[in-house]
């Protein structure tokens, strides 16, 4: 949900109170290294006072870009970057990720169509499901905590389709040289060029990071609030595709074609508090730690809403129990609390042993009594999980794992990550790694409830059983090549229903299904950079094989994407420019199709979509810490009306010139 008017009066005073304290304290701090700096600043004031209309010039040294530190909650740390390259265009977009395997909608915010599926992470407890919601959605991971000498302030703007813009504004700060906090909030409001579909979203984080002076305790914590608010129209009508198709002039003004529907909406509300913490016993007798002992405490609070809404209702679904606003809504809360011991010794290594007690509850507000029989309004329960992990490196090999088990009958699951890797040097490093999950499927597979009558199920599905194997090469001046093999049983997944009457109008109600069988899925991955003087060429190509299981997991065999740009310093160094074309392709397949009621794809074998080249013509810049992003997006439909869909029903977006920038300052 949007930031409310008393949210934002509170927020403004809070900053008003808050910034001038950080910039007191982080001044005083620079000034106290100096001491004659200092008395030079005061000599200054005295001779203003006095008449003298000099101009005051900070001449205080400005700390190194390394000292603004970024830090992951497995305590990672990067530091700020300011420089400007093509991997920092592949990430100006919504999601501030490469999107390499994703192909976007229409409209910003809405969902995305998959071009390729990681299966490294691992999962105890099921979540809520709506996928279709979640690719905009904050993980534990996506959030980072900071260190920095000075305020710093980052603002991101971005055009957006028709009416609206994308905007993330993030200011962090040290009241302390050992306590840290951000904040930042994430704004979209986007018409889009077809009816009914603007999105409207925005995503509040808060962050603080603190250590003590003797370091034996370490905090980190952080609160995320986020509402993804899309308006659905359900695709074309089949009129509308057979007019978007011709690719008549016409039909340029794509808000003449008709939709199915104009009412519904779908909405993902969901906060989370999340705090992580540790105190040293021992602290270690040497700098490297040395018979270390630490305990911890991991706290994860999560609470998601999702709800779709229609005010009336749409054939294509089937039969409904209400012909008049429609509302589903389903509600999850996840409570878990981590306890950890972990014992680091330079022979043996970094050993860990955690416990977890988990409390969840999925559900509705009423059951569903049908003649069939009753379908219940919740899934709840508690469990404990016990595991550890242990970490070991050996000049220049490293091995770490991670393994977790539920003792538990109704949600049973259980995790075994094991990473190994050889750096031979800077430019020579391989890694290779192994991942076996079992986990029950996401909670809408298991229990859903709608005013549609097909949308209504209590399932008792087996556990999805996956193992994948990746290795990743990374020898700088040849290329980087990653390979990922992947296996599942019971892949859950929805489809359509196959048990119609005969002559039934409807061929595409939507129900959840488990696979008898096994998915083999191979991914493999190659980039490699060519510079020739100020000409470079960036290529990322990627080849796919489902072995086993292919009517049910559908992927392109080959996706690619080629940079051919120049970029060059002008102006004695003070502007860097970029300019050039950035191409992509990927070869037809079925891909899945997206219901709204469930905010889920689903196997489909109607359409093909794909093998179609995507064209952008980009001008980059960067002055100082500003970069700026000019963009041709999809350029190749001005030499043709683009027909193109991104997932059936769904046409791929027309040509569109987006412009904004991503903008640093250090105070």
């Amino acid at each position: 949900m949007a930031l409310n008017d008393e949210m934002r009066k509170y927020l403004f005073v809070f900053l008003l109170l808050i910034l001038p304290l950080s910039l007191l304290a982080q001044n005083r701090g620079l000034q106290d290294r100096n001491s004659s700096r200092q008395l030079d600043a005061r000599n200054q004031s005295l001779n203003n006072r006095r008449g003298d209309n000099k101009t005051v010039v900070d001449n205080r040294e400005k700390p190194p870009i390394e000292d603004y530190k970024i830090i992951s909650v497995e305590n990672d740390t990067t530091h700020v970057d300011t420089t400007l390259s093509i991997y920092k265009d592949y990430k100006y977009n919504y999601l501030r990720k490469d999107n390499f395997e994703l192909i976007p909608f229409s409209n910003v915010g809405q969902p995305y169509t998959q071009l390729g599926y990681s299966f490294n992470e691992v999962s105890l407890l099921p979540d809520i499901g709506a996928r279709g919601k979640h690719f905009a959605y904050y993980e534990v991971g996506d959030i980072y905590y900071y260190h920095v000498p000075t305020p710093l302030t980052e603002l991101f703007f971005k055009t957006t389709f028709e009416q609206g813009q994308n905007v993330d504004a993030f200011f962090t700060t040290n009241m302390t040289p050992r306590l840290n906090f951000s904040i930042a909030y994430r704004g979209l409001r986007s018409l889009g060029k077809y009816q009914h579909i603007m999105t409207s979203q925005g995503s509040f984080r808060f962050t603080v990071n603190y250590q003590t002076k003797n370091n034996r305790y370490d905090l980190k914590t952080h609160f995320v609030s986020q509402d993804l608010n899309t308006e659905e129209n359900g695709g074309l009508t089949p009129l509308a595709n057979q007019q978007y198709k011709s690719g008549d002039d016409q039909f340029g003004d794509r808000s003449v074609l008709e939709v199915n529907y104009e009412d519904a909406e779908t909405m993902l509300y969901t906060k989370r508090f999340f705090l992580k913490h540790h105190y040293k016993i021992a602290k270690g007798n040497d700098s490297t730690g040395n018979n270390q002992l630490r305990v911890g405490h991991i706290l994860n609070f999560t609470d998601k809403e999702f709800r779709f809404s229609q005010e009336t209702a749409f054939a294509g679904y089937g039969a409904t129990y209400e012909n008049t606003s429609l509302r589903d809504e389903v509600e999850y809360q996840n409570v878990s609390n981590t306890f950890y011991g972990r014992y680091k010794n330079n022979l043996l290594g970094d050993l860990t042993f955690k416990t977890r007690f988990t409390d969840y509850n999925y559900g509705y507000r009423s059951k569903l009594i049908l003649e069939s029989g009753v379908i219940p309004n919740r899934l709840t329960g508690n469990f404990l999980s016990v595991g550890g992990a242990y970490e070991k490196k050996i000049g220049k090999v490293y091995f770490n794992a991670d393994a977790m088990i539920n003792l538990s009958d109704e949600i049973s699951g259980n995790y075994l990550k094991a990473n190994a890797g050889y750096n031979l040097n800077e430019n020579y490093k391989l890694d290779a790694g192994l991942t076996i999950n079992s986990r029950t499927p996401d909670f809408n597979f298991l229990l859903f409830q709608s005013d549609y009558v097909n949308y209504n199920w209590r399932n008792n599905f087996d556990n999805i059983q996956s193992q994948n194997i990746h290795i990743n090469l990374n020898a700088k001046k040849i290329a980087e090549f990653q390979a990922d093999f992947t296996q599942i049983n019971n892949y859950t997944y929805f489809g359509t229903r196959t048990n119609l009457p005969e002559n039934s109008a409807l061929d595409s109600l939507v129900t959840p299904y488990q696979h008898n069988g096994s998915v083999s899925y191979s991914k493999f991955k190659l980039k490699r950079k060519f510079t020739v003087g100020h000409f470079s060429l960036d290529n990322t190509i990627m080849y796919q094989r489902v072995l086993n299981g292919e009517d049910v997991f559908r992927v392109p065999d080959l996706v690619t994407r080629q940079a051919l740009y120049y970029d060059n310093h002008f102006f004695d160094r003070n502007l860097y420019l970029q300019t050039g074309f950035i191409f992509k392709y990927f070869t037809s397949y079925n891909a899945n199709a997206y219901d709204p009621v469930l905010a889920e794809f689903f196997v489909q074998d109607e359409q093909e979509i794909g093998n179609f080249p995507i064209l952008d013509f980009i001008v980059n810049a960067k002055i100082r810490q500003t970069r700026i992003f000019f963009k041709l997006e999809n350029a190749q439909s001005l030499l043709d009306q683009n027909t193109n869909y991104v997932a059936p029903l769904h046409p791929y977006r027309d040509f569109a010139i987006r412009f904004g920038l991503v903008w640093n300052f250090f105070l």
